[in-house]
């Protein structure tokens, strides 16, 4: 066991009480029924984590033609919010806190996956050396439309009901998706940002959209239940910025002053010299509660959180693999490792079907809800 015991302590995030600093990352699943609404599987899946001091559920797509994976969940429509309800409700009856992240892929998706949708980006530059899944084999990335300025408060007005939407299904708080490669952060990242307009050029002007985004977030559910998810250094998506230190300090100020609930700051590896001055950085320029995010262990997660530069670190393989990761980290109990194979699959094979331990003798019991 950590000999310092920092992530079972409690936390005041904004209006958010966890018992415990062990946040649930968003994973992707694949598990959505037809029409991506989210069903009793889904539930079960995130009742069974409800220990965490935070569960912050898997990227929900914004739109109709918004989808980036196959079966992944919406909340654009009353089905899913009717679907998500039953999941909350689930999570709250075990004692757990349930945020939503919402998202809008932009360029990072494909026509097949969107009824022949061509994909929207801040430019027509199409991801560079990586493919797309889709159920009719795998493709390279298309060139996206450039999107025009009178067509931004549409997108502002998407993530806006998508808040509304998490709100009516009883999400204790929403986390904008900034992260990753996908559209907000392909605003505000350079690499793929080359607009000459009020979105484009200055780092204010890349950080307009993905703010008035977090603006409309905070107008439907309040500052203090209101997180953001930023990826400076990850190059996923094929993005890259040409000065993340100045991007990490602006964002994290702006974010200061609106007092938001919760900053996730997501690491390619945490442990990286260039991620831990970004880490640093985060800490000076936001004082509210900082979550740290990529390949944290429970000993290096403790150490994130003696040394300040973190309030609560997020995990996200181990909770695969183990509901019940809190109860594992806080008995010293050995972790399951993860089926890669299933991850993506559909079913409970390799989803709800990892059992918890009955004991910390070791004992195993799948867990039932």
């Amino acid at each position: 066991m950590s000999k310092q015991n920092l992530l079972f302590t409690p936390l005041k995030a904004g209006a958010l009480e966890l018992p415990n600093r062990v946040v649930m990352s968003p994973l992707t699943r694949s598990r959505a029924e037809a029409e991506h609404v989210p069903g009793e599987l889904i539930a079960q899946y995130y009742a069974q984590r409800a220990s965490a001091g935070l569960i912050i559920a898997e990227a929900t797509m914004t739109a109709g033609d918004a989808s980036a994976f196959i079966a992944e969940p919406g909340i654009y429509s009353p089905e899913q919010v009717a679907g998500w309800k039953k999941v909350t409700d689930a999570v709250h009856a075990a004692g757990g806190r349930i945020a939503l992240q919402i998202w809008h892929p932009g360029r990072a998706t494909h026509p097949l996956l969107n009824a022949g949708a061509q994909p929207v980006s801040s430019s027509d530059r199409p991801i560079r050396g990586e493919q797309i899944r889709t159920l009719q084999g795998t493709y390279d990335y298309p060139a996206p439309r450039r999107l025009e300025v009178s067509e931004l408060a549409g997108i502002v007005e998407l993530f806006r009901a998508a808040a509304e939407n998490a709100k009516d299904a009883g999400f204790d708080a929403v986390q904008v998706h900034g992260a990753h490669g996908y559209l907000l952060d392909q605003f505000l990242r350079d690499g793929v940002n080359d607009r000459d307009d009020q979105y484009g050029g200055s780092l204010e002007n890349r950080a307009r959209l993905m703010f008035e985004v977090v603006d409309a977030a905070i107008q439907v559910y309040g500052a203090d239940r209101v997180g953001l998810r930023l990826s400076p250094l990850v190059p996923f998506n094929d993005m890259v910025d040409s000065d993340p230190r100045a991007l990490t300090e602006y964002v994290a100020e702006q974010l200061d002053r609106r007092r938001i609930a919760f900053f996730d700051l997501r690491h390619a590896n945490h442990a990286a010299p260039a991620e831990e001055v970004l880490a640093r950085i985060a800490r000076r320029a936001y004082t509210g509660v900082l979550m740290r995010n990529g390949g944290f262990d429970q000993a290096t997660g403790e150490d994130a959180l003696a040394a300040g530069t973190a309030d609560a670190i997020i995990y996200g393989k181990p909770f695969i693999a183990n509901p019940d990761l809190v109860e594992r980290f806080r008995s010293g109990a050995e972790l399951a490792p993860v089926d890669f194979s299933t991850l993506y699959t559909p079913g409970p094979k390799g989803y709800t079907d990892y059992p918890a331990l009955e004991s910390a003798g070791g004992n195993h019991l799948a867990l039932a809800v």
